[in-house]
C-alpha cells in the first residue's frame, strides 16, 4: 500500500513539473512577438511537447532525452530563441538513470544542431548563431545537470549497498547464533534424555520379564521420552538448516503422504488446477502445511484415514488436510505450537488458514494462499 502511494505521489510530482516547465517555455515564446504563422505555431507546440515530455522522464529517460533534444532544436530553428530548460531535466533523469553513454552522445549531438538550427531559422551571421545556440544551451549548465543526476544515483547505489550488506550481515549473524543454539541443545539435552530413556526401557523390560505389572508412570515417562527424542530430533534438524540445504517444497508432498502411508496411516493425495509454478515462499510453506497437519494427525488425531487437497487457483494455491479422527465439532482444538507456527506462515504471506474439528467428525486445515502472478 505505501509503495503504491508513493508511486502516485511521484507521478504526481512528474506532471507538475512537466507542466511547470512547459508553461514556463512556452511563456518565453509568446514573450517573443512571434505572429500566427504556421512555421510559429510549429514553435509553440514543440515548446509545449519538450515540456510535458517530462512526466515520463521516469520510466523513459531515453526517449524522453531524444524528444526534448528534438523538441529544442526544432523551435531554435522556427525562429525561438528560448533556452533548452526541459533538455536539461531530462538529461539529469537520463543520467541519474545511468545512460551516462547515451546522454553524452546525444547531448554532442544537440550541441552541434543547435547552431545548424539557428542558422536554419534565418540568421545569416555564423558568430551570430553560435551565440543563438550557446545562449540556448549553456555547456556549464549541461554538465551541471548531469553531475547531478551522476552524483545522485552515486548516493542511491551506496545507499542500497548499505542496505544489503546490513541485511547479509544480520542474516549471517542469526545463522551463528542458530548453530549455537543447536550445538547447546546437542551438548545440553540429547545426552541426558538419550539416559533417561535408556533407564525408562530397562526398567519397563525388567519388570516384564519378572512377570510384575508395569507402572503407568513408568510407562508414560517411556512415551514421553520417546516424543521428546522425537521433537528435539525435529529441532535439532531446522536450527541446522541453512542455505546448503535444498528447499522442501510441493514437489516433496507425495514423499510425506508415502511416509505417512509407511507409518499406518490412509493418507490419500489430491491435485486439482492446471499445476504451474509459484513463488517460492509460497512453496515452503505449502509443504510445511501439509507436514504439521499429517504429524498433528499421526500424533494426536488417531486416525485412521487422512486427505491431502492441493488446488492451483488462477490468484491463490488452496491447501486442505482433513482426517477421521477423534476431533468432534463441540470440542475446541488446542492452539499448540505447530498451529501457531503454520498460522504465521500463512499470515505473513496475507493468506487465511482454518484449523478446527469437522461437523462429520475429525479434523480439517485449510490455507489459502494469495500467489502474486507480478514478476
Amino acid at each position: 500500500m505505501s509503495t503504491g502511494w508513493s508511486g502516485v505521489q511521484a507521478g504526481v510530482r512528474d506532471w507538475a513539473i512537466a507542466v511547470c516547465v512547459a508553461a514556463t517555455l512556452l511563456v518565453t515564446g509568446l514573450s517573443g512577438q512571434h505572429s500566427a504563422t504556421n512555421l510559429d505555431l510549429l514553435g509553440y507546440a514543440l515548446l509545449t511537447a519538450g515540456g510535458l515530455a517530462l512526466a515520463a522522464r521516469r520510466r523513459a529517460p531515453v526517449p524522453v532525452l531524444a524528444v526534448t533534444g528534438l523538441c529544442a532544436v526544432g523551435y531554435q530553428a522556427a525562429g525561438f530563441d528560448v533556452p533548452a530548460v526541459a533538455y536539461l531535466f531530462a538529461v539529469y533523469a537520463a543520467v541519474r538513470a545511468g545512460h551516462r553513454i547515451v546522454t553524452v552522445a546525444a547531448s554532442v549531438t544537440v550541441l552541434a544542431a543547435l547552431p545548424l538550427a539557428a542558422l536554419a531559422s534565418g540568421l545569416h551571421d555564423t558568430g551570430e548563431a553560435f551565440a543563438q545556440a550557446r545562449g540556448a544551451l549553456e555547456v556549464a549548465w549541461l554538465i551541471a545537470a548531469g553531475a547531478a543526476g551522476e552524483a545522485l544515483r552515486q548516493a542511491e547505489r551506496r545507499a542500497d549497498e548499505a542496505e544489503r550488506t546490513r541485511e547479509e550481515t544480520a542474516r549471517r549473524r542469526a545463522d551463528e547464533e542458530r548453530l549455537h543454539i543447536a550445538r547447546e541443545l546437542h551438548d545440553s539435552l540429547t545426552h541426558q534424555i538419550s539416559v533417561i530413556k535408556v533407564q525408562a526401557e530397562v526398567a519397563v523390560h525388567v519388570a516384564r520379564k519378572r512377570g510384575e505389572q508395569v507402572p503407568e508412570a513408568l510407562l508414560a515417562i517411556q512415551e514421553a521420552v520417546r516424543e521428546a527424542t522425537r521433537e528435539l530430533r525435529a529441532t535439532l534438524e531446522a536450527l541446522r538448516e541453512d542455505d546448503t540445504t535444498p528447499p522442501r517444497g510441493l514437489d516433496h508432498v507425495p514423499e510425506l503422504v508415502k511416509r505417512a502411508r509407511t507409518s499406518g496411516l490412509d493418507t490419500t493425495l489430491t491435485i486439482e488446477g492446471q499445476r504451474r509454478d509459484v513463488p517460492a515462499a509460497v512453496d515452503r510453506t505449502a509443504y510445511r502445511i501439509v507436514q504439521e497437519s499429517l504429524t498433528n494427525v499421526a500424533r494426536h488425531a488417531a486416525a485412521a484415514t487422512a486427505s491431502v487437497r492441493i488446488d492451483y487457483r488462477p490468484d491463490a494455491l488452496a491447501i486442505r488436510v482433513d482426517d477421521d479422527g477423534k476431533a468432534a465439532p463441540s470440542t475446541a482444538p488446542m492452539p499448540g505450537i505447530g498451529l501457531l507456527g503454520m498460522r504465521e506462515r500463512v499470515t505473513a504471506l496475507g493468506g487465511h488458514l482454518r484449523a478446527e474439528p469437522r461437523d462429520e467428525g475429525g479434523f480439517t486445515v485449510q490455507a489459502e494462499l494469495p500467489v502474486d502472478r507480478t514478476p
